[in-house]
């Protein structure tokens, strides 16, 4: 509604303004809520990323215990492997000994020939003499035969460790692949992990970047609501001084029309015409 009253042509000015501002702050916290809804779907997808990095983390570093425990294995088998080896070469030299102090008859003919004088010192009638000499000749075979059997006992103990060595060269090597199978597991462990942090540093900065936009738009909001506080005091006191104008407006129309009243009583009375009630209160102050 129109009004030539420059207090009310004020108040519809700072109505439209509240209007527009009202209009363009509810469009902000729109726009503010879209950026907090982004931004929470973006810390959402964080959220639920850096739990996938968590698990992968844990099998990550389960399988590098694994791998450390077989790292340990494969060393203790290595270990024990060269302790093996070195006994082999301890054996091998004292064969060798033995095999450069011994003769090379064959150990089946010594022991005939060992057996064939037992048997004739058992069961022959032979002088003292005739024993002796025997028993003379069996000597050096029994030792030759204790020599092979030494020989013969220290190239099984050689075949044995060496069948032992080899043993403990096919578990390291056993455990080499299998520590290098769960090492380059691990490191695809290891770059999924990395290539998810990309994904987080990525939409990190996006979840940021909404932020920053949500707190303009709600500073802008704010901004702009506090302006239409202060628009809608200035509309109050404008709105009051109105009234108060109308009041005062009003008092002074009540005294004029009491005045004029008043004044065609007294008219009346001149006259000599009878008054009313009213008339007749207003002038004399009845009760």
């Amino acid at each position: 509604m129109k009004t030539s009253d420059p207090c009310g042509r004020k108040i519809e000015e700072l109505d439209r303004e509240l209007t527009k501002i009202r209009e363009e702050r509810d469009k902000l916290d729109a726009e503010a809520k879209k950026w907090a809804e982004k931004r929470d779907s973006l810390n959402q997808q964080i959220k639920e990323l850096r739990k996938g990095v968590a698990d992968l983390r844990g099998k990550r570093d389960e399988l590098n215990e694994k791998v450390q425990q077989l790292k340990g294995l494969r060393e203790k088998a290595e270990i024990e492997r060269k302790e093996k080896r070195g006994e082999i070469l301890k054996l091998k030299e004292n064969l060798k000994t033995r095999l450069e102090k011994t003769s090379l008859k064959d150990a089946q003919r010594i022991q005939r020939e060992a057996e064939k004088i037992e048997w004739e010192i058992q069961t022959s009638s032979l002088t003292v003499e005739e024993e002796k000499i025997l028993i003379d000749q069996l000597k050096p075979l029994e030792a030759q035969l204790l020599t092979h059997r030494k020989i013969r006992k220290l190239r099984e103990e050689i075949s044995k460790l060496q069948g032992e060595s080899e043993e403990l060269r096919n578990e390291a090597r056993m455990y080499h692949e299998k520590l290098s199978e769960l090492a380059k597991e691990s490191q695809g462990f290891h770059g999924e992990m990395l290539e998810i942090f990309d994904k987080i540093r990525g939409l990190q900065g996006k979840a940021d970047e909404a932020h920053k936009k949500y707190v303009e738009m709600r500073q802008q909001a704010e901004g702009l609501h506090q302006r239409g506080n202060e628009i809608l005091q200035q509309i109050r006191l404008l709105r009051q001084r109105l009234q108060q104008a109308e009041e005062e407006r009003q008092v002074k129309r009540q005294a004029e029309l009491h005045k004029e009243t008043k004044e065609k009583a007294l008219e009346k009375l001149k006259r000599g015409e009878k008054l009313t009630w009213e008339e007749f209160k207003l002038l004399y102050g009845a009760s």
